[in-house]
């Protein structure tokens, strides 16, 4: 390799082994005509608070044809963090190898289920595998190319990307319940994902200390006497009630849910006028095959516009309800389907969904970009970790949006757990 691609300097969380040499084969399998990489760059590839699970990394390679000319191409590289806490954690659940397998097996797999059929769907960035990477990694295309890109978190999602983003869960949905009818279940780490009983401690530990910064601004909320009581006697039980509604039951509708659906794991595309082209989803790390509600509390809590997300639920779950079947018709599924009532019933069985969207993933969607934003400030019981918490659960914008779930999850009977 010449000296022209020796890597610029890289940024301060960009692991050593991270060389050019090392996407040499990528390039020749991407690039047609590579002959030599130019200029090799990686760099930070997510803002401050924007990912909390991984080191997300931009990667930048001027190459040469063999015809002279010059070509840049760019792939996001994930990696785990390097605190102890994580580590422990990706030793009982390593969610990269969750996430290879989604990309490398099950994407393509649900992919080809409508391909079957005469239907063209993208759901994921293609992935490729790195020889000699030093430790666990996704190398993925980068969508900021062909015009993906993520929306504004904090603001919400409008109707128009809200139901964007339902149709295509829907098809995801609905491939899967073709995938496990005509082929059988998942693997474990599938059918289980994160919710494995060897990390039920490190669950329950993270939930006592997420408790304690609820309550305390809990108690400040206004129209908080309506409900307090039933969060009081909830906290010390999430765990086990997590663990309960984890459990897969086949008289509701179960599917492969993506698990953390959520308005940045998933990118859109826009025409000049503004108007959506296509919608790509990311981060396959925590797939879970289990009841649809799962996935449909965890966005349409977290992730849609304040307006919306109440006085239009009942909308956007009919709009997803009319796509299931559509989609299951096209792929000629052959088992019951469940009706629009039989969907709301289970929402209302599994109404806990909304409480730990609520005071989970909704935070994160809702903190102004921060760098105290990151999983051990989230996961620990340091000052720091302790004034973030604050941050999430007390700032203006996330008390405007639980002061108006809260009261609607205990009018549904959420509260009281599974």
């Amino acid at each position: 390799m010449s000296s022209e691609s020796k890597p610029d300097s890289p940024a301060s969380n960009v692991p050593d082994w991270v060389q050019p040499e090392l996407f040499v084969d990528v390039l020749k399998e991407t690039v047609k005509g590579f002959s030599k990489i130019k200029s090799f760059k990686a760099d930070s590839g997510s803002a401050a608070g924007e990912n909390y699970a991984t080191i997300m990394l931009r990667v930048n390679i001027d190459v040469e044809l063999e015809d002279g000319e010059e070509k840049s191409i760019s792939f996001m590289l994930k990696l785990p963090l390097q605190s102890d806490m994580y580590k422990q954690m990706l030793e009982a659940n390593n969610i990269f190898e969750t996430e290879f397998i989604m990309y490398k097996t099950i994407v393509p797999e649900l992919e080809q289920i409508y391909r079957d059929v005469g239907v063209e769907v993208k759901f994921g960035a293609k992935a490729y595998e790195l020889n000699g990477a030093k430790s666990d990694y996704i190398l993925l295309e980068d969508l900021a190319p062909k015009g993906f890109k993520n929306t504004n978190r904090t603001e919400g999602l409008d109707q128009a990307h809200t139901e964007c983003a339902l149709k295509r869960l829907s098809m995801w949905h609905a491939a899967s319940m073709v995938r496990v009818a005509t082929k059988g279940d998942y693997p474990d780490n599938v059918t289980c994902g994160f919710y494995k009983e060897e990390l039920r401690p490190t669950m329950d530990a993270m939930n006592k200390s997420l408790s304690q910064s609820f309550l305390k601004a809990c108690k400040q909320y206004e129209g908080n006497e309506e409900y307090i009581d039933q969060i009081i006697e909830l906290l010390p039980k999430v765990t086990d009630e997590i663990f309960k509604v984890v459990k897969v039951d086949s008289q509701h509708l179960n599917v492969l849910n993506h698990g953390d659906f959520w308005s940045n794991n998933m990118m859109f595309s826009h025409d000049s006028f503004g108007k959506i082209k296509d919608i790509c989803l990311v981060d396959f790390q925590l797939p879970k095959w289990g009841c649809v509600a799962q996935d449909l509390y965890y966005f349409l809590i977290s992730s849609t516009k304040l307006e919306d997300k109440l006085t239009k639920f009942d909308h956007y779950i009919k709009f997803y309800h009319d796509n299931l079947l559509e989609n299951l018709k096209t792929l000629k599924y052959s088992k019951d389907v469940p009706t629009l009532r039989d969907l709301h019933i289970t929402l209302f069985k599994y109404g806990f969904w909304g409480y730990l969207t609520a005071t989970g993933v909704m935070t994160a969607v809702l903190v102004d970009p921060t760098d105290a934003a990151n999983l051990d400030n989230f996961l620990s019981d340091s000052t720091e970790g302790a004034d973030f918490k604050t941050l999430l659960y007390n700032n203006a914008r996330y008390r405007k949006h639980i002061q108006e779930i809260l009261p609607w999850l205990h009018n549904r009977g959420a509260l009281q757990g599974f």
